[in-house]
């Protein structure tokens, strides 16, 4: 079992950065294989990037390449999604996920993951 608490949501003009961070607790090998999706209302859950400890591959969708970074800090289990260069395209509901699954459906497809956090907000607006 693994537990996420997520922060750094807000607001932002477009252009801005934000950094988001997710703290997991629990099973270390579940919180091996995280992640971090977003979704806007009636919309389907979208990966956007997802950092896999098995010899810390990274993945990252093709609308978010270039501008957010996915980083982790072993020591204190934490996951970060660095975003520069936000637009009004990037405001969502951002979710990080646990305990991927390797050989599942992929990194960055929501039903590889088995916990996630409750969410943080990030608007762009100016």
């Amino acid at each position: 079992l693994v537990q996420l608490a997520e922060s750094g949501g807000g607001t932002v003009q477009p252009g801005g950065s934000l950094i988001l961070s997710c703290a997991a607790s629990g099973n270390k090998f579940e919180s091996s294989y995280m992640a971090w999706f977003r979704q806007t209302t009636g919309q389907e859950r979208e990966g956007v990037a997802a950092h896999w400890n098995d010899g810390g591959h990274v993945y990252y969708a093709d609308s978010v390449k270039g501008r957010f970074t996915i980083t982790r800090d072993e020591a204190r289990d934490t996951v970060y999604l660095q975003m520069t260069n936000l637009s009004t395209d990037d405001a969502a509901t951002y979710y990080c996920a646990s305990g991927g699954i390797p050989g599942g459906p992929g990194p960055l497809v929501s039903a590889s993951y088995l916990y996630w956090g409750q969410g943080t907000q990030v608007i762009v607006s100016s």
